[in-house]
């Protein structure tokens, strides 16, 4: 899991069961929009701001497993570009 000035690198959908949610990051001081097991998840791994969305099941259970696949498949921009065997650009001054 990435966690970048106390969001997410970046927007991603994930699914387990019927449970279904998706996570946005959210700008500094947004705080934690979601209900139920999605927000006990991202508090509980220290996510400050974030937007999530819970479709689908109603089960929380599923809603929370759904939550913490969404969190393992993040990546930074660091990670993607290794996987492609680039480097981080410099940037021109």
């Amino acid at each position: 899991m990435s966690i970048v000035d106390g969001t997410i690198p970046h927007e991603i959908y994930a699914e387990y069961g019927g449970g279904k949610v998706l996570l946005k990051p959210a700008s500094p001081g947004t705080g934690i929009i979601a209900g139920g097991g999605v927000r006990a998840v991202c508090e509980a791994v220290g996510i400050r701001d974030i937007l999530a969305k819970s479709m689908g099941s109603s089960n929380h259970a599923n809603v929370v497993k759904a939550t913490l696949k969404a969190l393992s498949q993040l990546r930074t921009r660091d990670q993607v570009l290794g996987g492609r065997g680039k480097k981080k650009r410099e940037k021109a001054i």
